[in-house]
């Protein structure tokens, strides 16, 4: 299959991270047939896409190292072409190896910028798009409040003892 390169890899990497996002306090599964048609992976089983889900979401928790993503990488082939009067390259890659692509491409350009929510009891990823890389949650106005919320309150009932 051959993968466009026109596509954002990137934002669907991370769409494919948040699709167990926490609603009401209990963790869900967003991820179903609807969202892979959505998302470009038509003809993809759910729980192969799943599991792949499941892998880079580990790997970027740094519970584990990012070999376990090599598997997704076979039969990857990029060939070199003529268009016109320029060699532009043509990447055969399916979906699963696309996303494990779309890490790789993080991992290199934007160095530690992929990475958890730093509430930790939230599920989802953010990618630190900031100048000094200091993002630290999925959203500013969800996670982010709660959490400064609780630092004032906690140092309001420190000083009140």
């Amino acid at each position: 299959m051959v993968v466009s390169m026109q596509r954002d890899w990137s934002e669907a990497l991370l769409d494919l991270l948040n699709t167990t996002p926490v609603v009401d306090g209990t963790p869900t599964e967003a991820l179903d047939g609807a969202w892979l048609r959505a998302n470009g992976a038509a003809g993809h089983r759910v729980h192969d896409a799943r599991g792949v889900r499941d892998d880079l979401q580990r790997v970027v928790r740094g519970e584990v190292s990012g070999d376990v993503l090599d598997t997704y990488l076979r039969g990857v082939t990029q060939t070199p072409q003529i268009v016109g009067d320029a060699v532009t390259w043509r990447l055969d890659a399916d979906w699963p190896a696309r996303m494990v692509l779309a890490w790789g491409e993080l991992q290199s350009t934007m160095p530690g910028r992929l990475r958890p929510c730093a509430n930790g009891e939230c599920h989802l990823f953010l990618l630190d798009r900031s100048r000094g890389g200091t993002g630290r949650w999925c959203s500013m106005s969800g996670c982010g409040n709660r959490m400064k919320a609780r630092r004032h309150y906690g140092r309001a009932a420190g000083a009140a003892t």
